[in-house]
């Protein structure tokens, strides 16, 4: 297919809701761990409104209509999503989008990855990459949206700015995702105040727009080096894009835009006023204009201000890493530089510096054992599969038959337990009937025998249960952790915020291998990227108990899994699950370093989750 015309360099900002008497698309997704909202197909997204038309309070179980997805359960009340083999939790959302875009029309981009499987965009990118497809641009460019990838129609491929590589992509037709009409209930967005209009206050949403706000203005300080003529003069206050005068925002280079100028003045060409909010760190402020590093404006420019004397330095800000701690929050520092701005005061926003992720060498020498811990080194082998329980001895042995249960719904099913199953014909165990229900002996919740029995098989099978509710775990939770190898030492370095310690490093250690029974994909092979990973405590005593509940947890394999990277969205690779290390060894730039006085208490409470606590220690 022939493009003709400019690329395009699209500005982000939000998707917003229509009126409230259109009609939306409605798009159902989660949020990684990395604060990227990924969405689920359509199929998905038909079968939880389906279910939240019945019951805007029940829960969703995705097995249904995806059997990938057979671990997961949406609980609408909370908003959350629950991996039932793992006990993960996740905020989910509600998304509306308009009826023309990418998915009112069933149209899905996807990238191949490392494995030659093809991976989903995210729904704004996706629906950014249709809008210049239909306007027939030759290419597109991400930059506006956080990611440093060139689109190129003509080839269908993606290609990193940086190192050059190049991915194939495809567009693709799929079943188009549900419309609905009428208001947006707040129960069903998260974050509550986006259904208002109202920007939400939580960390995690103050962390995104944050970072798109920084991306934005780093593109536009790109754009003043091509284009040094003038800059479009900033409309909005969060998310607006600069673009050089008379350039649109569909222009790019060699072209002109389709939409009209944007000044109309014939005043020389001048800097316009930027809210501090929109700059890149090393962007300086001075009464109300913006100069860039590197930029050559002229001394003698009708717009610049005389020079500030000797008395009136520019004050400088310094902001943290956007992913990590700092003395300053971006949100905090983008509000005080509006505030000084707004004063006529000059602001400076200094460079963060790089992350110290190791320590100075340490000679084999310095490396001691940890006082109070067997051995310096675990390793783990192939599971070996216990074939003495079936999994309906293993139902059996933590539940207690009720006789008369109540009339409420079984929340994995979402049946009524004075009905049969929802598995009902889909299992046929023997000795168990659809409509058997069973209470756990711990926590006392109800559930059909067959879908505990269903929710077992999609697990582990290790002869374990987890109660999906109260999270309760019955038996020894085991994981599908590879093999590997654990090791750990003194070495004589202090990490921040604990001077009067030494430090214990964690080497973790996992070659490439092919997966087993219990893993997403037997018998297809596996990568293991960033090995050996290399982890810190503090050398005191709760420190220690850390390390030997972390080697507990090794033993029983849940320190890692096979899953997908949502780093770099690759499949089939190892990953972390969900117990949090500390990678940084000497700051906390990217959220994964010290000083951090609430980590050891989370990682406690991470590894409890999991069924490592001290009483195992006691065993």
């Amino acid at each position: 297919m022939a493009r003709q015309g400019s690329g395009a360099m699209l500005p982000s900002g939000g998707l917003g809701f229509p009126p409230q008497n259109l009609a939306r698309v409605v798009v159902w997704e989660w949020l990684n761990e990395h604060g990227r909202w990924r969405p689920y197909s359509a199929a998905v997204c038909h079968h939880i409104e389906n279910v939240l038309k019945e019951d805007a309070r029940g829960s969703v179980v995705l097995g249904q209509v995806d059997v990938q997805l057979a671990p997961y359960v949406i609980d609408l009340q909370s908003m959350h999503q629950f991996r039932q083999d793992t006990g993960t939790m996740r905020p989910v959302r509600r998304n509306f989008y308009d009826p023309s875009s990418a998915p009112g029309k069933g149209i899905v981009w996807e990238w191949e990855n490392d494995n030659n499987s093809w991976t989903p965009y995210d729904m704004d990118i996706c629906i950014t990459i249709q809008n210049a497809y239909e306007k027939q641009h030759p290419w597109l460019d991400l930059s506006s949206l956080g990611f440093c990838y060139l689109i190129y129609f003509s080839s269908m491929s993606q290609m990193n700015r940086q190192t050059q590589r190049k991915r194939r992509l495809r567009r693709r037709m799929d079943l188009a995702y549900p419309l609905t009409m009428g208001s947006i209930p707040k129960s069903q967005s998260w974050p509550v105040g986006a259904s208002t209009g109202t920007p939400c206050s939580c960390p995690q949403c103050l962390l995104v727009n944050s970072t798109r706000a920084a991306s934005n203005a780093i593109l536009a300080s790109q754009r003043r080096k091509l284009y040094p003529g003038a800059v479009r003069q900033s409309s909005t206050f969060a998310g607006g894009a600069l673009w050089p005068a008379g350039m649109g925002p569909a222009a790019g280079p060699g072209g002109t835009a389709k939409a009209s100028p944007v000044g109309r003045d014939s005043s020389p060409p001048r800097l316009a006023r930027v809210h501090p909010a929109l700059c890149p760190v090393g962007t300086t402020l001075l009464w109300g204009h913006a100069t860039c590093e590197g930029d050559s404006a002229s001394p003698a420019s009708p717009a610049e201000p005389p020079p500030l004397p000797s008395p009136c330095r520019v004050p400088a800000l310094p902001v943290k890493n956007l992913n990590g701690t700092g003395p300053v929050h971006p949100a905090l520092a983008g509000m005080t530089g509006i505030l000084m701005c707004a004063a006529g005061l000059p602001v400076c926003l200094t460079r963060a510096p790089k992350p110290i992720l190791h320590p100075p060498p340490v000679s084999k020498s310095d490396i001691k054992p940890v006082p109070g811990v067997n051995g310096i080194c675990r390793k783990t082998k192939k599971k070996q599969l216990k074939k003495s329980k079936t999994p309906e001895d293993v139902v059996r042995r933590y539940i207690q038959k009720v006789k008369n249960p109540p009339d409420e719904d079984c929340t994995i099913c979402m049946e009524r337990l004075v009905t049969s199953s929802g598995y009902e014909g889909v299992l046929s165990p023997r000795g168990i009937k659809p409509e058997l229900v069973g209470k756990l002996g711990k926590c006392g919740h109800m559930y059909h025998l067959l879908c505990l029995l269903a929710m077992y098989n999609n697990g582990n099978k290790d002869g374990s249960l987890q109660c999906p509710t109260c999270k309760a775990i019955y038996g020894e939770k085991t994981g599908t952790q590879p093999p590997g190898k654990m090791e750990f030492h003194i070495i004589p370095h202090s990490l921040p915020g604990y001077t009067d310690s030494k430090t214990i490093r964690i080497v973790y250690d996992i070659p490439t291998g092919i997966q087993g029974p219990e893993h997403p994909n037997p018998g297809k092979k596996f990568t293991a990227r960033g090995f050996p990973r290399h982890c810190y405590l503090p050398d005191n005593e709760k420190g220690r108990k850390v390390l030997k509940l972390l080697i507990v947890a090794w033993d029983r394999r849940l320190i890692f899994t096979i899953g997908t990277s949502n780093t770099t969205g690759e499949s089939d690779t190892v990953v972390w699950n969900e117990i949090h290390h500390k990678t940084e060894f000497g700051s906390n730039l990217t959220g994964h370093g010290y000083p951090d006085p609430n980590y050891l208490d989370n990682v406690l409470a991470e590894l409890l989750a999991q069924g490592v606590s001290e009483a195992t220690l006691k065993d």
